[in-house]
């Protein structure tokens, strides 16, 4: 046993290696927001989906697992844990069709705890998913505003019009009128900002030096420079400004005020607003390391985030291998070390096959 756990070890350390030299050669500044899903997934959103025979094996086994006395959690596991985001779409769909019952509901009646809304949440398509977890963080009684932050800020264009368009479909609700009736203050102004949807398109004859300079001084006179602040135009600039030009704004910015944007939204605002309003900057000029840094937080402090964990996990998938780089670049261990230190049972073997989906060696 402990040849095998040396051996696993080596291999998951190779490859850490050769993740963070990828990340050191190809980390170039992105033009857009980056999106969570992968093309396929939103390839296959625009028309009805192409199967292949083993999709039709998995909706069997799904079946077979949850008939008669009990249910076979390690099948689930395997038949959904162990897909990928959009072979998990293929499944929910396909299962629809075959036994006129949504996959959800299915486990939703065989299956709970931690373990529970986690499978429920693979049941679904990564967009009707992500509008479930907003339902989750606004139900009920007082609102689980990291988790609505986390889902909604920093997100592309395509991706935020993507799941407006699937909550309305859901919950015959506007997400900006949930979002107006479930938060206040700084917090509002970000979430509404953010839902508009409006990252400019970069043009480098249009998002030059010269432009750069001009917005962060406009940033430093709607905060630092006034008495009082004005988040609405704090706002405006990094939901509208492109990651690359995003950060030749902080680079301006540090030129003359010798601190960047994170440092100037730290100072000017606080509580959770600065949490989510820091979050959503970084996750378009560091979105690998702020993703990381997400994981990290859910297990922070007496106990464990489980819903917060579950979600970050479930989103991240897609680009879970370059977030394992920054994870242990950020905290010496790997995000299947800190899974299996913080869950158990059911619970955490599914959470490991997830993983093991997105980077076959780290599990």
């Amino acid at each position: 046993a402990g040849a095998t756990l040396a051996s696993s070890t080596h291999i998951i350390n190779i490859k850490l290696q050769q993740l963070q030299q990828q990340l050191h050669t190809t980390t170039i500044m992105s033009i857009q927001s980056i999106n969570l899903y992968p093309d396929s997934v939103h390839k296959s959103l625009l028309g009805d989906p192409e199967y292949y025979p083993e999709i039709d094996t998995y909706v069997e086994t799904i079946r077979n697992a949850t008939k008669g006395f009990g249910t076979d959690e390690d099948a689930l596991i395997q038949t959904l844990g162990s897909k990928d985001i959009h072979e998990r779409y293929l499944i929910a769909y396909r299962y629809k069709e075959t036994y006129n019952q949504d996959l959800k509901d299915l486990m939703n009646k065989e299956t709970s705890g931690n373990f529970g809304v986690l499978i429920k949440l693979l049941a679904l398509p990564i967009p009707d998913a992500e509008a479930k977890i907003v339902n989750m963080a606004t139900k009920g009684m007082g609102t689980n505003e990291k988790l609505l932050w986390s889902v909604i800020c920093g997100r592309s264009n395509e991706e935020i019009e993507l799941l407006k368009k699937v909550y309305f479909k859901k919950y015959n609700k506007d997400l900006s009128i949930l979002v107006a009736s479930e938060l206040s203050g700084v917090l509002e102004k970000l979430h509404l900002a953010c839902l508009q949807g409006m990252e400019e398109t970069y043009d480098p004859t249009y998002h030059n030096e010269s432009k750069a300079v001009e917005d962060a001084d406009e940033f430093y006179a709607a905060g630092e420079g006034k008495w009082g602040t004005d988040e609405a135009a704090l706002f405006d600039i990094i939901c509208k400004a492109p990651p690359k030009y995003l950060q030749m704004i902080d680079d301006a910015y540090v030129a003359k005020r010798n601190h960047n944007l994170e440092r100037a939204l730290e100072k000017e605002l606080s509580g959770k607003g600065k949490k989510a309003a820091i979050f959503h900057l970084n996750m378009k000029l560091n979105p690998y390391k702020t993703a990381a840094e997400h994981i990290k937080s859910t297990c922070a402090g007496i106990g464990t985030d489980e819903l917060g964990l579950s979600c970050a996990i479930l989103r991240y998938q897609h680009i879970l291998p370059r977030v394992m780089v920054e994870h242990v670049n950020i905290s010496s261990k790997t995000v299947e070390d800190r899974v299996v230190s913080e869950t158990s049972g059911y619970y955490r073997k599914l959470l490991v096959q997830m993983i093991k989906v997105a980077w076959p060696d780290a599990a």
